[in-house]
């Protein structure tokens, strides 16, 4: 995922790695932090593929100040992430939110709504259970510890959440294409012109 943060920010213009790396720690949430030795290697690496350019600029203290960019092969790799996520990334929550943050980057808006009906098949499978009996899952009705009773509320507090975002979105979209569709029909002419006066 740290390939996909790093193509989506710079995707939306050059920016220095001290504050590349303040985004995608913003991303991440509370308590995250990505340290520089786990996103410095990674730069190089997307550069030597040839994904991003890196420029010296003049710094305050006579420093020269790198500068980051995408080049086109780093435009296409980001849609080609965007267009097809792994299983993983639809799947997990956490991960699926890395891919919302940057999917209007994803310039087919066919391709958009093809990522996000992949999720809310996946949201529309059996939730999975935190926790096991036997084998069996435990439900929240049965389970006698309130605070795994609230996780699991909460966590189907937020699925219902994200499927009702899904499908109104996803019905948003259905009805453009219905009204781009119908402002395309040819306009219907009668066959014989009326005389002009």
């Amino acid at each position: 995922m740290l390939e996909l943060k790093i193509l989506g920010f710079l995707s939306e213009g050059p920016l220095h790695g001290y504050e590349l790396r303040r985004r995608i720690n913003e991303l991440d949430g509370p308590g995250s932090h990505l340290s520089e030795g786990s996103l410095y290697p990674a730069l190089a690496r997307l550069e030597q593929a040839g994904l991003l350019v890196r420029t010296d600029e003049p710094g305050a203290r006579g420093r020269p100040r790198r500068r980051l960019e995408l080049t086109p092969a780093g435009h296409e790799r980001l849609h080609e992430l965007l267009r097809h996520p792994s299983d993983a990334d639809v799947s997990s929550m956490p991960r699926f939110l890395v891919l919302l943050a940057f999917l209007s980057r994803l310039p087919d808006s066919a391709e958009r709504t093809a990522v996000l009906r992949r999720r809310l098949k996946a949201l529309r499978e059996p939730a999975p259970a935190f926790f096991y009996d036997d084998g069996a899952p435990r439900r929240s009705s049965t389970e006698p510890d309130p605070y795994r009773r609230g996780m699991i509320g909460i966590a189907a507090a937020s699925r219902r959440a994200e499927t009702d975002w899904l499908e109104q979105v996803l019905a948003g979209a259905a009805e453009e294409v219905r009204t781009t569709a119908g402002s395309q029909v040819p306009e219907r002419r009668p066959r014989h012109p009326e005389p002009l006066p």
